[in-house]
C-alpha cells in the first residue's frame, strides 16, 4: 500500500515536471521569435508601390525601418496587416485609398499670390516645403499657376492613391 502511495505521488511529481519542462520551452521558443504586437520595437524592410506599379519608395539594400507597434507612426490598416508577423516573415500589403491617404481633398487647395511662391519653384508639380502652425514640416505641390496667383495642393502626396507595401521583417524585439 505504501509503495503504490509513493508511485502516486511519484506519478504526479514526473507530469507536474514534464508540463512544466514543456512550457519552459514553450516560452523560450516564443521569446527567441517574438511576434509583432503592440509596444514591440519592429524593423522592416518595405517597397512602397502605386497601383500602376511605380515605387514610390523604398528602403531596401539601405536601413530598415525602426517603429513601435501600436504607437501609430505607421498607417493603422498596414499596422493591422503585419500584427502577428515574426522575423524574416515577408507580406505583401494593399491598402486601399481609404484606408491610406484618403481621396483628395478638395478643400486642401489654396491660392496663393505669386511673389510668395519663389520664382523657381512657379511650375506646375514643383514640391515645396512648408510649415504647420505647431512647426511641423509638411510638403505642399503647385498644382496650377494663373496669371496673378498660384494654386497649391495641400493634400499629403499619396492622397487618392492605391498602395502596395512589399514588406520583410527584419526584427522584432
Amino acid at each position: 500500500m505504501q509503495h503504490r502511495f509513493v508511485l502516486g505521488v511519484f506519478a504526479c511529481w514526473l507530469a507536474m515536471t514534464s508540463s512544466s519542462v514543456y512550457a519552459q520551452d514553450e516560452q523560450t521558443a516564443v521569446e527567441e521569435n517574438p511576434v509583432i504586437a503592440d509596444g514591440r520595437s519592429v524593423a522592416i524592410e518595405y517597397t512602397l508601390k502605386l497601383e500602376d506599379g511605380t515605387v514610390a519608395d523604398t528602403n531596401v539594400d539601405g536601413e530598415p525601418l525602426v517603429y513601435t507597434h501600436g504607437s501609430g507612426q505607421l498607417l493603422p490598416a498596414l499596422e493591422k496587416e503585419l500584427e502577428g508577423m515574426a522575423a524574416a516573415d515577408t507580406r505583401s500589403v494593399q491598402i486601399p485609398v481609404a484606408d491610406g491617404y484618403g481621396e483628395v481633398d478638395p478643400g486642401l487647395f489654396r491660392e496663393v499670390p505669386q511673389e510668395q511662391v519663389p520664382e523657381e519653384a512657379r511650375q506646375v508639380g514643383q514640391v515645396l516645403y512648408a510649415e504647420s502652425p505647431n512647426g511641423q514640416p509638411f510638403q505642399v505641390k503647385v498644382h496650377e499657376i494663373r496669371e496673378e496667383v498660384i494654386v497649391l495642393d495641400l493634400n499629403h502626396p499619396l492622397a487618392g492613391e492605391a498602395l502596395t507595401f512589399d514588406i520583410r521583417i527584419v526584427s522584432v524585439e
